[in-house]
């Protein structure tokens, strides 16, 4: 045996194991056995037959629900079993709710106590409604992309075109017999998402050498059924590099990492995340993607079972319909294959994933952008590299040097100008968020290290990155 979500182990009793009791209750259930080392050894325990006998007593005294207590015995040791089933009500031990994520035990505060106590009675954040709302406060764009997307997906109803905003919200159990919106159809179509969840932004930020270097940053508020777009359409143009090729004679860009994977990633960050709690973060390094939205994972659901085939189980079920109905998620738990699947097509790390800070993290590997950086690849796909060089065709690396001061704003820079040659020293300040004066002696470090020219007068010229 060993310690695991479902198994404790502890060498004597002590009235503070009602916590771990408690943890089991609140989660998948489990065992906890007294007499037994962290290692499994058995030791056993001098008092077992009394505790045999008092234990259920006391778990019902302390913690309200019935356990199931045995003696058992290994090589003449005698040692106690406590074996605790899932409860539907939320169990609390001195005042406080535990639940068992992996072999430890976390107690749940805030927000996130909040969300637990919803769901253990049912009720869930998306579901509330909000009295003072009017349709009003509802983003016609965002309601007629929705029509149109979900009509075009065939998955919605086509009698939903010719049916009234609030017939249509009230088939989605958006908006309650009352005729109140609920807060699934104010994020989802909002107006002003802020006002009903004030920390509802998608935060995006790009980093230097630590957490304090930030070179730019984003913060993308509109309504959820905009949002993916949004983030996808923010990554491409300002914290993303892709690969240029052709097909023919038509030009062809590919992200450095699989769209369809990093879109499924950032939905289940948006559809999953904790609406009471705080903003998205999603932190883009040289080496790495970072994303990170509170709310841990339901009791019953770990790490390892969302790489596996599950059940479905949306923290926002509602908003989670909608995006379903868009075509955004499948509803049958197949979103982390088919993250796995899309990176492992395109020969990537397949991303990570772990819960921490309260929250549920994804981690994405850069591996393109490494590679272009280190000038190993060109920023052409392989495939069109190598035709490419059967056809003569130059292709432009990045340099290997950057100015020793600024090496990241030096990148960044780079990277604006490969995606307009013309753009001035305004568009960089206004894009990296770099003083005037900062980003003219980066500029002029950099052409005294030859890695850009300016070619032509300050105004009607362009750059141009020197080929190593």
């Amino acid at each position: 045996m060993k310690e695991d979500q479902h198994t404790e182990f502890k060498r004597l009793w002590k009235d503070e194991f009602f916590r771990e009791l408690s943890a089991f209750a609140n989660s998948q259930g489990g065992t906890l056995y007294i007499g037994v080392e962290d290692d499994g050894t058995i030791v056993g325990v001098k008092d077992a037959k009394s505790l045999l006998q008092d234990m259920p007593n006391k778990i019902k005294n302390s913690l309200g629900f019935l356990a199931d207590v045995n003696l058992l015995t290994e090589d003449g040791k005698e040692y106690i079993a406590i074996s605790v089933k899932p409860q539907e009500d939320g169990i609390s031990y001195d005042g406080k709710y535990y639940v068992r994520s992996g072999s430890m035990v976390q107690e749940l505060r805030g927000p996130e106590l909040a969300s637990f106590l919803m769901r253990k009675a049912k009720i869930h954040w998306d579901s509330l409604p909000h009295p003072e709302a009017k349709l009003s406060d509802l983003d016609d764009e965002a309601w007629n992309f929705f029509i149109s997307t979900a009509l075009e997906n065939k998955r919605l109803n086509k009698s939903a075109k010719a049916e009234s905003q609030e017939t249509v919200l009230r088939k989605l159990n958006l908006m309650t017999e009352k005729g109140e919106l609920t807060n699934a159809a104010l994020m989802l179509f909002g107006k002003d998402i802020e006002r009903w969840s004030p920390l509802s932004a998608f935060r995006i930020g790009r980093f230097g050498v630590n957490q304090a270097d930030l070179i730019i940053h984003d913060n993308i508020v509109c309504p959820l059924v905009l949002m993916p777009d949004a983030v996808i359409d923010t990554l491409r143009t300002k914290y993303l590099v892709s690969t240029v090729g052709y097909e023919g004679l038509y030009r062809k860009e590919t992200l450095e990492m699989p769209e369809e994977g990093l879109r499924e990633i950032i939905c289940n960050a948006i559809m999953h995340r904790d609406y009471m709690g705080t903003f998205i973060h999603m932190r883009v390094w040289a080496d790495r993607i970072q994303l990170w939205n509170e709310g841990i994972l339901p009791p019953t659901m770990t790490i390892e079972k969302l790489m596996e085939e599950h059940e479905s189980q949306p923290r926002n079920p509602l908003i989670a319909k909608v995006f379903y109905l868009l075509g955004f998620v499948e509803n049958w738990g197949r979103g982390y294959e088919k993250i796995r699947d899309s990176f492992e097509q395109a020969h990537l790390q397949v991303p990570t994933f772990e819960q921490v800070r309260g929250g549920f993290m994804a981690t994405i590997q850069r591996e393109v952008f490494q590679k272009v950086q280190g000038g190993q690849v060109t920023t052409e796909s392989t495939d069109v590299q190598k035709n490419d060089q059967k056809s003569g065709q130059n292709t432009q690396k990045w340099p290997e040097k950057w100015p020793e001061k600024w090496p990241e704003k030096a990148q960044m820079i780079v990277e604006a100008i490969s995606r307009n040659k013309s753009v001035s020293i305004q568009q960089l300040e206004e894009q990296l968020q770099i003083g005037h004066t900062t980003i003219k002696k980066i500029l002029r470090e950099m052409q005294a290290e030859g890695i850009i020219r300016r070619v032509g007068p300050d105004k009607g010229g362009h750059w141009e990155i020197i080929e190593k």
